[in-house]
């Protein structure tokens, strides 16, 4: 074993499911993806709207033509063949990962596919897309991506509670967080009353990291007055979200759902790749590294960890409570309102991904033109 997949053996070992926050037909093609879900404990995959714009949207692929072609012969219209795409690649890469998911038990070996992004703030409609995207991909290890929108709040319930394995998106608060565990353990609450196995339920809930740092990093400023809070707020979130998360397992409303075999919704960190460089670029993987969760990163975060060596990842969170709740105090004294970054964090996000989206939309509209 080289040193490069100790490194990330070690993490894993550490507790921390590692997943690729990528997918593209190209690494399905050539078998990049196989090769690192064989060789460098990659145990899931993570898409969104902005990842799918970019890899269906290369203007030098060649990957989607033939499908693009027969797409074209059936006159589809530009939803219904991006959605053919996107849950081609998916499927594709659950079988990939398939072998992962029996080996353990249906925890890992996930792929997530997300709801459009137009439907941030339409209950209803997300729900259905829910079901749609479920019923297409047609395999037990997808995973529906529902962002944390107050309106998304009720469909994690609902598709929960129908059997449907999701990983909710875009959370940035603590706050908001413990409102996307209420809605889990109330779903599965539905699936138990309904008869469903509660044991084939898998959730996650994406805690973004990096794009905290940014906002809150911009508003403290280059001046040096709070330099010693740049680059905490992220990692101080994530942790006491994390404490709300080991708070839960121990409630006796936790304990009956898992009497009856449920998992628990782990945390799964995003947004990991640092968007400052005088960052660590592993800051966000040694700094989060805890039992039961997920870190999804992108290549170069991978790559990053992997070129640290043979070397240990000790638990980071679960000691840092009472100093998290101090940088907390710290960064409200240095006039950072953390309710008005994380709204206007999940209202960019949603933005964003919509954008993403309709930019993704009109490039396929264009091939499907001919």
């Amino acid at each position: 074993m080289s040193d490069h997949e100790a490194a990330l053996k070690h993490l894993s070992k550490a507790g921390v499911s590692i997943w690729l926050d990528d997918l593209s037909r190209e690494r399905l093609n050539t078998g990049s993806l196989a090769h690192d879900v064989a060789n460098r404990h990659i145990v899931g995959v993570t898409s969104n709207p902005s990842i799918f714009a970019k890899s269906i949207g290369d203007p030098d692929t060649t990957d989607y033509d033939d499908q693009l072609a027969d797409l074209r012969k059936r006159e589809l219209g530009v939803d219904e063949a991006v959605r053919m795409m996107t849950t081609a690649d998916v499927r594709s890469a659950c079988d990939i990962l398939g072998e992962v998911y029996e080996r353990t038990q249906g925890v890992d070996g996930r792929v997530s596919i997300e709801v459009s992004p137009f439907y941030a703030r339409e209950t209803e409609k997300t729900i259905a897309e829910a079901r749609q995207l479920w019923w297409l991909v047609d395999r037990p290890n997808v995973m529906i991506k529902i962002p944390a929108t107050k309106e998304g709040l009720p469909a994690i319930r609902k598709a929960l509670g129908e059997g449907i394995s999701v990983n909710i998106t875009l959370i940035f608060s603590v706050e908001r967080y413990k409102e996307v565990l209420e809605a889990f353990l109330l779903g599965l609450e539905d699936a138990k009353a309904a008869g469903l196995d509660l044991s084939r339920i898998e959730s996650v809930a994406s805690f973004f990291i990096s794009r905290i740092d940014t906002e809150v990093d911009n508003r403290l400023g280059d001046d040096g007055a709070h330099a010693d809070l740049r680059g905490t707020a992220g990692i101080t979130s994530a942790r006491l979200a994390y404490q709300h998360y080991e708070s839960v397992l121990d409630s006796d409303r936790w304990l009956a759902l898992t009497d009856e075999g449920a998992h628990p919704q782990r945390l799964l960190w995003a947004s990991t790749g640092v968007k400052d460089p005088d960052y660590p670029a592993t800051m966000y993987v040694d700094e989060l590294v805890t039992t039961d969760v997920v870190n999804t990163m992108p290549q170069a975060t991978i790559d990053a960890v992997a070129a640290k060596g043979d070397v240990p990842f000790p638990d980071a969170v679960k000691d840092s409570y009472e100093s998290a709740r101090a940088v907390m105090a710290a960064l409200a004294s240095a006039g950072i309102d953390m309710a008005d970054v994380t709204a206007l964090l999940e209202d960019e996000g949603v933005t964003k991904f919509a954008e993403a989206w309709q930019q993704l939309l009109e490039g396929v509209e264009k091939s499907l033109r001919g």
